[in-house]
């Protein structure tokens, strides 16, 4: 086989001959059925991200896969992370670049991918779940899904009862772009990072701005939008997703802590699912398993990997002694940290800023494994 070699372009330079070999690269590969694949999300983040490009992978002069990414300092991520779900090598079936390959060739000190689609055998696994609707649309899918779980999903039909009996008539509309929703949303969001001491992703502004943006896009069968829940004239969720082609992609979800125990979110996911599925849409993605409620809901599954590959030399030295610095001690709590730390170098675009956020990471870790520690010694 050719060697590999790499070309890295700004991404509103690709000519028109390469986005049609993008288009057509995924149109022949089911793996990249996702709206993080498509062109139209690549351009509106390459205008927003900072450092953003695309590499053109070649064998024999012949174009043989993109991937978009963004530049921190010595390090390369996937374009828009940490907000990208799905990410890998654009290609024609087995004809992508390995992500070693990749890596080699890009140069970067540190390659950090969450959810690569592809074959790899660095990182580890992880799963992400989607509600796949069959021949009986989202009625058949809801009935099989009740019978299985009828404690949960009875349960959340009692929750409808009591936030109508308390607020008013429930009502949801789907399909909104209207900024200030979008607002009332990343608050929310950005108080629940604060209530669980996690990084504020949408502090750097250039997040936020790529989620206004992508509310202006609809071309294609690309787009983003939002689903709201209104119980008598108060708003309890909101939620925020990309679609195209017959994929809904959940993204940012958020509700009214208030509103708690009647699930507003989870009633909310529910009834975008039933207004979206005449539409055409037949997979409604939830990124990753963890939340209690997915395995309810969700009766598919696809595997993606996880990988940091560091370049020999300071700047593997440099990534570790954040890890450590964050607090990093077993397994599980340096996975846990690494992705801290990712998500705080992804978001923060200065060496300033990515320190304050170690810091108050380092912080919040600490705090952490102090009252884990204390629970844990009998009284």
């Amino acid at each position: 086989m050719a060697g590999l070699e790499v070309d890295i372009v700004a991404i509103d330079a690709l000519d028109e001959d390469r986005w049609a070999t993008w288009r057509a690269m995924l149109a022949a590969n089911p793996a990249l059925n996702s709206p993080y694949f498509r062109p139209e999300f690549a351009k509106v983040a390459g205008r927003i991200s900072p450092d953003a490009a695309v590499a053109v992978f070649l064998r024999d002069g012949q174009t043989v896969g993109f991937f978009p990414h963004q530049r921190r300092g010595g390090a390369m991520q996937p374009l828009a992370a940490p907000m990208n779900d799905y990410h890998g090598i654009i290609a024609f079936p087995g004809q992508a670049p390995s992500l070693e390959e990749a890596a080699r060739v890009l140069g970067a000190t540190r390659l950090n991918v969450t959810a690569w689609v592809g074959g790899t055998a660095l990182g580890e696994d992880r799963r992400t779940v989607q509600v796949e609707l069959g021949e009986g649309g989202y009625d058949g899918w809801y009935a099989g899904r009740r019978t299985t779980y009828g404690k949960f999903f009875k349960d959340k039909e009692r929750a409808r009862r009591s936030m109508e009996a308390e607020l008013g008539p429930m009502r949801v509309e789907r399909g909104l772009r209207d900024p200030a929703l979008l607002d009332w949303l990343i608050d929310l969001k950005r108080d629940q990072y604060r209530r669980t001491a996690r990084h504020d992703i949408f502090a750097c502004g250039w997040t936020a701005e790529l989620l206004h943006a992508l509310l202006k896009e609809d071309s294609d069968g690309f787009g983003a939008s939002m689903a709201g829940l209104w119980a008598g004239d108060r708003l309890t969720a909101i939620e925020y997703s990309l679609h195209a082609g017959d994929q809904y992609h959940f993204w940012f979800p958020g509700y009214d802590p208030a509103m708690a125990r009647c699930s507003p979110g989870i009633l909310l996911s529910m009834d975008t699912m039933r207004l979206s599925a005449p539409l055409g849409y037949r997979t409604f993605d939830f990124g990753f398993e963890g939340e209690h409620y997915k395995k309810y809901f969700c009766n598919g599954a696809h595997i993606v990997r996880e990988a940091m590959v560091l370049k020999p030399g300071i700047g593997a030295a440099v990534s570790e002694a954040a890890v450590g610095v964050l607090g990093g001690r077993g397994e599980r709590l340096r996975t846990s940290v690494r992705r801290r730390w990712a998500a705080i170098e992804a978001c923060e675009t200065t060496p300033g800023n990515r320190l304050k956020g170690a810091v108050q990471a380092a912080g919040a870790a600490l705090a952490k494994a102090r009252q884990s520690s204390i629970r844990s010694v009998p009284a």
